[in-house]
């Protein structure tokens, strides 16, 4: 008899184990997603008669993972590489970013402050091993390496939009992945850093597993929400019905699982566990416009008072005949979701936020914009602190047959699709092993 395989999160993760167990025999698989849609963060919208990522998405030269995926589901002609720009807005204006030329021009910081970040970061460009750096802290690392100067205008401002509150407390070892991989997410030979983007969007990537998975037996239900486990039952409650399971792979955030534990002394050790890792929320405001704003793809808002952390004009990496002629920009901020600037109604946002755009680009016309679309995600970047692998979760649950496989998982790089992929591989391949037992 086939073994009962259920799944709940349909973004990337949830997808790609799906789509692994599919493959195999002797396995009968319900995805359930509590969402109208699939795809997680990386869930696309209709605009300008394509999809859209609602928060900005793109690959590196070193995504491996998904790029092994996109070539097995035969997408590899929706790829497309182009070069990069990144800058940073600072003192009035935006700075190109992206050589070791533009660092020495960087003027906001000193001169001294500009030679000790480019050796700092050509040093964690050729470090490999990033384990001496897991307990310690990136802020304090980078202000004894890179100095005052190079805090005030890069690094401080870049971790605190990042991570909020927080900032003081990340671990040096996911900046160095950070680092890590865009210095090496370059074309041969160097130059500029290349990133990768899909014709149609990531949704193509998202259809193309949704086919694949249906055409191989998946049951896939949407706008299903998980209320609790049965352990004793081995099943879960969904929507008010109990369904009953072999295994189950849990790829949602690691404190909406602890919420679905059943009340016990012997699971509470555990549950707190999950609780201890703490989320961001992130807020994206996506619009479109005839108005070309600036020649870079992305910008740092390293400002002091700036409202949002990131500024990314879509159509500098993709053409914007892609979208009938028009341009596309995303505006995004990561936040407290339970603080009153995550939760601010979407006109007061975007009178706030297009309010400061005319301070980066003069030219900047509000009531030039065509199409406005703002998205909130209450769990959007976990806090990678001095001692957050002793936080990370194993895979195996205390729950019998449930495995757990989300982003917080992932160390010492940051979340992102390429990640999702490599562990929805992963647990398909423990719940194989498990089976086979």
């Amino acid at each position: 008899m086939a073994k009962k395989i259920l799944i709940i999160g349909g973004g990337f993760t949830g997808l790609t184990a799906a789509y692994k167990l599919a493959q195999a025999p002797g396995f009968s698989i319900t995805l359930v997603e509590s969402s109208g849609h699939l795809g997680g963060l990386a869930a696309g919208f209709p605009l300008l008669g394509t999809s859209l990522e609602k928060t900005y998405h793109h690959l590196f030269l070193t995504d491996t993972s998904i790029l092994k995926l996109v070539e097995e589901l035969g997408l590899n002609d929706r790829l497309m590489w182009g070069e990069s720009s990144v800058g940073i807005y600072r003192d009035g204006r935006v700075y190109p970013f992206m050589s070791p030329p533009d660092l020495l021009r960087f003027s906001p910081c000193s001169f001294w402050g500009r030679l000790r970040m480019g050796f700092t970061a050509l040093y964690l460009k050729h470090k490999k091993n990033w384990r001496g750096l897991a307990g310690k802290c990136a802020h304090e690392w980078m202000a004894r390496a890179c100095g005052r100067s190079a805090m005030e205008t890069v690094w401080t401002p870049l971790l605190k939009g990042k991570f909020d509150r927080y900032y003081d407390s990340v671990s040096m070892a996911w900046l160095w992945a950070r680092i890590h991989i865009r210095a090496n997410s370059r074309g041969p030979g160097g130059g500029r850093e290349k990133l990768g983007y899909f014709r149609g969007g990531f949704n193509v990537v998202v259809q193309a597993l949704e086919t694949e998975i249906r055409k191989r037996g998946v049951q896939i239900q949407l706008g299903a929400t998980v209320e609790k486990f049965l352990p004793d039952e081995r099943a879960a409650v969904i929507a008010g019905e109990t369904v009953p399971f072999d295994f189950c792979i849990f790829t949602g955030p690691s404190p909406a699982f602890a919420k679905l534990l059943p009340a016990g002394e012997s699971l509470d050790d555990y549950a707190q566990k999950l609780r201890s890792i703490e989320y961001l929320g992130a807020v994206c405001l996506v619009f479109t416009s005839g108005q070309n704003l600036g020649d870079i793809y992305w910008v740092n808002v390293n400002e002091p008072g700036a409202p949002f952390l990131v500024f990314l004009n879509h159509t500098r990496l993709v053409d914007k005949n892609f979208y009938g002629g028009k341009h596309v920009y995303y505006i995004g901020a990561y936040l407290p979701p339970e603080g009153k600037m995550f939760s601010l109604p979407d006109d007061e946002l975007a009178k706030l936020w297009f309010g400061y755009l005319p301070k980066m680009f003069p030219e900047f016309d509000g009531r030039r914009v065509d199409e406005r679309h703002i998205f909130r995600f209450r769990a959007a970047q976990h806090i990678v602190d001095t001692r957050y692998e002793e936080k990370i979760p194993g895979y195996k649950t205390p729950l019998p047959g449930v495995f757990l496989a989300n982003f917080s998982q992932i160390f010492p790089e940051d979340r992102g699709t390429n990640f999702a992929v490599r562990e929805g591989e992963k647990i398909a391949d423990l719940v194989r092993r498990e089976a086979a037992r």
